[in-house]
């Protein structure tokens, strides 16, 4: 048996009372040093209603990735990752979204503005702004948001005992005090603006006394006259996850059963994921009373990350509850996240990841070859088209077609992958690591050949399938390079002029943009050739100066998406084959 030397086996006693199945023993780690829930935090004691209640409709989203998502990125988002961040939460259809941190950051205050006085934002669309307790803050805060009709702003301070204690060193009623002025100075400046809404969170709101976040609560909602046309949000965040989802449901029930003027609160939740909980305190926070929500796409935030957004409206999508946000594009969305976080989405996320419709076991495929059969028949007998008949296929919780998947990944037999595998074969052989998305691509080339021939794909079979459809591509099809160079010209500029024969018709084209292959979509613009890059990968395939490069290109060629790539000592070789592969693919 293998050692691990860094590892301490457990070889406590077995415990008394545990049964004879389970012969698990007590181990080293120091489990003693830390304190259970209902030590830490007094819990409420209710009548709890929410285990027999079902979420029946959508609560109002509010994602919070233009500031609790940016400020936890190793590189935060410059104004235009910003922007197409906000113009793609409302193409979704979110009509809430807190949109910075105005006093905390020149960047987020110019965000700001610039949304203002762009006029960017739809008259059904409300900009949150987010600010801590303190005035110089808070009217940095409102300097912001002038000019914009509609606003909320979002005054937070941390009321837990040992934020209390350790960070601020205030008692119960010093920090009230402090709350209270704060929220009086934003209600004087809010008072001249007709169109702002408040809110506050109590942040670290699960380890705080219940009766204790109550009452700040409670003195908010009244020094705020909130009333049922313009009411508060009370937003009650699990700042640091450390309790079991119904423990915060409890919380939130007894919130939502005791705070004063209720019809003039909207109850908020904030989760985030230290337990890798998040997205079922939500769920049963909206149980328990929560009308509002905030979160990230796909989780993004401090540590592990805000609760994520896409999965909570999706599982309600797959319950048959309307999520009122558009994902019928999940890979569009997932590209323009993963560009201005500058973070992957993972290929097993929920909803979203490469491989989540994707069956490698041959049962779980042969069940999902037959649940498609079936539903086909289905929809036949009952006189609809597949995309509009009831969705019941084993192994598959929602029809990918809803998010905008194809099912060529999901039917696909994989039987090579059990001898190894496509990709695994690539690289080992011929060092070629093919990005996960190619892969699910190049997959379909290969089920082809084993399709006709009816034999085991070897290696050297899967090279040359890999070369003639992807790497000779660049030099057959419509479009042809004759002749081509490159020149950078200047900061952040490359020109790209060429001879190339696009259908059978020579001509030279020139192009320019901030890489070689920006100036190479230029030229191919010129030539009718809408070209956009959705994704690069470049790779050595050995060490080595001599040693071949290999590029791939992930492009959208006139509205359809494939992928090209090439094989060159030279990188910018390399990328230009791939982009003209693609390409030639796709026309």
């Amino acid at each position: 048996m293998e050692a691990f030397p860094t590892l301490r086996t457990p070889e406590g006693p077995v415990p008394d009372d545990a049964p004879w199945w389970n012969p698990q023993r007590g181990s080293a780690m120091p489990y003693h040093r830390y304190r259970p829930a209902h030590e830490r935090v007094p819990l409420p004691a209710i009548d709890r209603t929410w285990p027999d209640k079902r979420i029946e409709s959508a609560p109002l989203w509010v994602p919070v990735d233009l500031r609790d998502g940016n400020q936890a990125l190793a590189e935060p988002m410059d104004p235009a990752r910003k922007r197409k961040m906000f113009d793609l939460f409302v193409a979704m259809g979110f009509k809430e979204i807190e949109v910075g941190y105005p006093s905390a950051s020149q960047t987020d205050f110019d965000f700001v503005r610039h949304l203002a006085e762009a006029d960017a934002v739809p008259d059904d669309v409300t900009p949150v702004v987010f600010t801590a307790a303190r005035a110089d803050l808070i009217e940095r805060t409102f300097a912001s948001i002038e000019g914009l009709p509609r606003a909320v702003v979002h005054l937070y301070t941390a009321t837990a005992p040992t934020w209390r204690e350790v960070v601020l060193g205030r008692d119960r009623a010093e920090l009230h005090a402090l709350i209270m002025e704060a929220a009086a100075h934003v209600g004087r400046l809010a008072s001249r603006c007709p169109g702002v809404r408040m809110e506050f969170s109590p942040e670290t709101f699960m380890l705080t006394e219940p009766d204790y976040a109550l009452e700040v609560c409670d003195s908010l909602t009244r020094l705020w006259e909130a009333s049922p046309d313009r009411p508060v949000i009370h937003n009650l965040p699990v700042t640091v996850e450390i309790a079991t989802p119904n423990v915060y449901a409890d919380q939130i029930e007894y919130m939502h059963r005791h705070l004063a003027d209720r019809d003039a609160v909207i109850l908020s939740v904030h989760p985030h994921n230290d337990r890798g909980t998040g997205v079922a305190c939500a769920e049963l926070a909206l149980l328990a009373g929560a009308q509002r929500v905030e979160g990230c796409l796909f989780g993004n935030g401090e540590r592990t990350g805000n609760v994520d957004l896409v999965t909570l409206a999706l599982n309600l999508h797959a319950q048959g509850v309307d999520p009122r946000i558009d994902f019928s594009d999940i890979d569009e969305i997932r590209r323009v996240v993963e560009h201005c976080n500058r973070l992957p989405v993972h290929e097993r996320h929920p909803y979203a990841g490469d491989l989540v419709y994707t069956a490698f076991s041959g049962t779980h495929q042969d069940a999902i070859a037959k649940g498609m059969a079936h539903h086909a028949r289905r929809a036949a007998e009952l006189g609809v088209p597949e995309r509009e008949a009831p969705w019941d296929v084993p192994y598959l919780p929602i029809d990918p077609a809803d998010v905008g998947r194809d099912y060529a990944a999901v039917i696909r037999v994989n039987s090579q992958s059990g001898k190894g595998g496509v990709s695994y074969l690539l690289r080992t052989e011929y060092g070629v690591d093919l990005p996960r998305r190619l892969q699910i691509e190049f997959s379909q080339v290969v089920q082809r050949f084993t399709d006709d021939s009816g034999t085991e794909v070897t290696a050297a079979q899967l090279w040359d399938l890999f070369r003639a459809e992807y790497l000779d591509r660049a030099d057959e099809g419509p479009v042809v390079p004759v002749e081509w160079r490159t020149v950078h010209s200047g900061p952040e500029r490359h020109d790209f002029t060429g001879v190339l024969r696009v259908d059978g018709v020579e001509d030279e084209y020139t192009g320019t943009g901030n890489g070689p292959l920006d100036a190479l979509t230029d030229a191919l613009a010129k030539a009718g050739i809408k070209v956009d890059v959705l994704q690069y990968v470049e790779q050595a395939t050995q060490q080595g100066a001599d040693a071949n490069a290999v590029a791939y290109v992930e492009c959208r060629v006139d509205g359809v998406v494939r992928w090209g790539a090439g094989l060159s000592t030279s990188l910018l070789t390399a990328s230009v084959r791939a982009l003209l592969s693609a390409v030639n693919r796709a026309r």
